[in-house]
């Protein structure tokens, strides 16, 4: 396997066997064969050809063509067994779910799985408690119980814990929930985000108010207004970055099960919508291994091979998985979602000298999620063939006359693939490039990089010296910088010099054809106003994505990518 320094770095810090003594006791191609040994059990169940399948999936993880969330890569083979990334849990209103709850969340987050909640049933603050005559604590006040038990957990765990935490603008504690996270290191082990109704959407257009109810007796208890409510979180976001918004009724309108109930809530990055006790497994394709030819080009059939091989890969995932509680897996095999994504997009692009932020690149997003969408439907109809479709799909929205059923009740979704765009030495997700050198703090170590594609254009157009590299790190981007030509620059934008519209325009792009969600960041410059912040809130939701996550560099949330200092040492960047 070619592998860089980073992606052994990390493979041998969390994802390869070890001993007892936390020694390694495998390699980056037997982590491999592990992980697509134990996928391809699941075949002999159907096909009998668990061998054949075994070598395909090999030739596609090792390759880096296509990558499984870490826990899949982390458990597979291992006696936890545990290989879903993405997991909703019901929290209801009685201590004894809210505590049961928490016990489900500790074997789920000890596995590496990231679980989310709705507290948006619980009833609000200084409310009536019968059975004791007293006042309830609120939604709030149960979160940072599940904060805290987290930073438990995660000391023992596969990686550390994540938590989404949703709550519906309508319950009356959701100024509360807004601000939670405004006081440093406050609820640090939980995104936060306020499920946004199209009531909510049409009170903030007309400068009306709406109504606030309480979930214990589903009565109005006040009328607010809308605009006051979305300044308070315009104005959060804009210091902190959370709460981010879940436009919760454009996630029903895509609900693929509505029969089973309405989605409430999402996995920790926002990208995978789940009913409660359901769960996915994701896995991403490395864009950047499917262009050549000169001049390049994607290679649709090479990547069409690699989409199938990907779907049956994650749905062989769900059937040898080892669910944490009978209920998830009930659920899991009853749905049997899966969420295949894209990493490598900047690369890619950079690979067909296309701009990030340009029609162009809007263009081509689509053309290609559409094309990994419809490729993956084929592939699921086809598993349908072989193995029947998903229990639950009559009443499911894919349920239609003369339609084909399907093994999945979702076929796609767009992840931010963190450790694993490490890994496949990839840009991560569909983000822009970060900055051209940086560095990163991964499972508590720094990690240092820079643009391998910049590095090569630089020596064959004959620009590449000691000093500009120096540079490049002293500012991690291009801008201003006369040595490099100006076609360059544009084609190595970084984060922070595209709009924000741009980003949007982007996950838009990649949304129209995604099943699920998609996880984006919106990046701010640090003298953004709090007007664009809002602005960019408002364009997300008219341009049809499912929620958004601004970040304005330098708030108060701890960030994972930093610039390099200027006696940063080469060597330890350039080969």
């Amino acid at each position: 396997m070619e592998l860089s320094r980073n992606a052994r770095k990390v493979l041998r810090a969390r994802y390869l066997l070890k001993d007892e003594h936390g020694e390694p006791v495998e390699t980056p191609e037997e982590m491999m064969r592990r992980v697509s040994r134990h996928i391809a059990q699941a075949e002999a169940a159907y096909s009998g050809d668990a061998g054949t399948w075994e070598g395909r999936f090999y030739e596609l993880l090792s390759g880096l063509k296509f990558l499984p969330n870490s826990p899949a890569l982390m458990n597979a083979g291992k006696a936890m067994g545990q290989l879903a990334a993405c997991f909703v849990l019901p929290v209801e209103d009685s201590m004894a779910s809210i505590f049961g709850t928490l016990k489900n969340a500790a074997g789920i987050l000890q596995s590496g799985g990231g679980t989310g909640f709705s507290f948006s049933h619980l009833r609000p603050r200084s409310d009536l408690v019968r059975s004791t005559m007293g006042v309830a604590s609120g939604p709030v006040s149960f979160m940072k119980i599940y904060n805290t038990a987290t930073d438990v957990i995660k000391q023992g765990g596969a990686r550390r814990g994540a938590n989404m935490g949703i709550l519906r603008v309508d319950h009356p504690d959701i100024l509360d929930f807004i601000k939670a996270k405004r006081a440093a290191g406050e609820l640090a082990n939980f995104n936060i985000s306020v499920a946004v109704t199209d009531s909510f959407m049409e009170a903030l257009a007309k400068g009306g108010s709406y109504s606030l109810v309480n979930p214990r007796t589903n009565e109005p208890v006040k009328r607010v207004s809308a605009a006051a409510v979305f300044d308070e979180i315009v104005s959060c976001a804009w210091e902190t970055g959370d709460p981010g918004l879940i436009f919760i009724d454009v996630i029903n309108r895509y609900n693929p099960t509505p029969r089973l109930g309405r989605i409430e809530s999402t996995n920790p990055c926002g990208e995978q919508p789940l009913l409660p006790n359901e769960a996915c497994v994701l896995g991403s394709i490395n864009l950047s291994k499917y262009v050549s030819g000169s001049p390049t080009r994607i290679d649709y059939g090479a990547l069409s091979a690699g989409v199938q091989t990907a779907v049956r890969f994650l749905d062989d995932a769900i059937e040898v998985n080892s669910y944490p509680m009978a209920e998830i897996e009930a659920m899991h095999k009853g749905n049997r979602k899966i969420g295949l994504g894209v990493m490598g997009w900047a690369d890619l692009l950079v690979l067909l000298g296309i701009q990030y932020d340009s029609r162009e690149a809007f263009a081509l997003a689509e053309e290609v999620m559409r094309f990994i969408s419809e490729e993956s439907h084929k592939a699921s109809a086809v598993l349908a063939e072989e193995r029947g479709a998903f229990p639950n799909f009559k009443g499911s929205i894919w349920d239609k006359p003369g339609a084909r059923p399907l093994r999945n009740a979702t076929l796609t979704t767009i992840a931010p693939t963190g450790t694993i765009s490490i890994i496949a030495d990839c840009s991560s997700g569909i983000e822009p490039i970060f900055k051209i050198a940086f560095k990163r703090l991964v499972l508590d170590s720094e990690l240092f990089d820079v643009n391998k594609y910049f590095v090569s254009i630089a020596k064959e157009r004959g620009f590449y010296s000691d000093r500009l590299m120096q540079e490049v790190i002293r500012r991690g981007s291009l801008r201003g910088m006369k040595e490099v030509p100006r076609d360059v620059k544009k084609l190595f934008r970084t984060a922070h010099e595209i709009a924000p519209e741009d980003h949007i325009e982007m996950q838009a792009a990649f949304q129209k054809y995604t099943d699920n969600a998609v996880s984006k960041t919106i990046n701010l410059p640090r003298n953004a106003k709090r007007q664009d912040v809002a602005k960019a809130y408002l364009l997300a939701y008219h341009k049809g994505c499912k929620g958004i996550t601004v970040f304005r560099y330098g708030t108060k949330r701890k960030g994972t990518l930093v610039r390099l200092t200027e006696d940063t040492n080469l060597a330890d960047l350039v080969d």
